[in-house]
């Protein structure tokens, strides 16, 4: 199949079946895709949860109006973004760049500097936000390699922000939610699988100038 082929073939899925788990292998794969995910300045200022744990699955289905998606996938994956984004932390980037590129630090002084220099001049709230965009590319990376893998996944926001850090000791570790996906294999009952893609001709999507 093709990636467009992959494509057609996913879709939100909401009705998960229960008895279906992914495999180490399946889950790992998928994680290795999420890691290479593109973020600003390659900083990834955000967290990506992994939830298996049925009790917690079920909290998070009360946080979340009652989804049923939270306790019949087979894991349910929060992205998380990271609310204290200083010079510390571009510090520990960077001192990943040179060991892992092996550069001599002193040659990133002026990278550093210039991301150290962005980071500051955003306020909080607008750091929240950056990083909160940062890790929706994070999600559309796991969706379409979910699709490649065969795996089926459901983005969401229907759910309570506050309730979800507060259940998965987010707070406490800097973080805060910002979009979730369940991830699991689709119901053989489920009618939406067949159901027709409804999107906006390209003519209307695309504007070419």
């Amino acid at each position: 199949m093709s990636l467009i082929d992959k494509l057609n073939w996913r879709y939100a899925t909401k009705k998960f079946d229960a008895i279906k788990k992914l495999t180490a292998e399946q889950l790992n794969a998928l994680l290795d895709a999420v890691q290479l995910a593109p973020s600003s300045a390659g900083l990834q200022a955000y967290r990506i949860i992994v939830v298996e744990n049925p009790q917690v699955k079920e909290q998070l289905r009360e946080a979340a109006r009652g989804q049923q998606q939270l306790t019949t996938a087979s894991h349910v994956i929060v992205f998380a973004a990271e609310t204290n984004l200083d010079s510390a932390y571009v510090k520990t980037y960077i001192d990943r760049i040179a060991a892992t590129r092996g550069i001599d630090r002193a040659n990133l002084e002026a990278f550093e500097t210039n991301i150290t220099n962005n980071v500051n001049r955003m306020t909080e709230d607008v750091k929240i936000v950056w990083n909160h965009k940062q890790a929706y590319i994070a999600l559309g990376v796991l969706l379409s390699a979910a699709a490649d893998l065969g795996i089926d996944a459901c983005p969401m926001e229907g759910f309570e922000a506050g309730r979800f850090d507060e259940i998965l000791g987010l707070r406490e570790l800097g973080l805060t939610t910002s979009v979730i996906a369940p991830i699991g294999f689709r119901a053989e009952d489920d009618a939406l699988a067949t159901a027709a893609k409804v999107r906006r001709p390209k003519a209307e999507l695309f504007i070419h100038i």
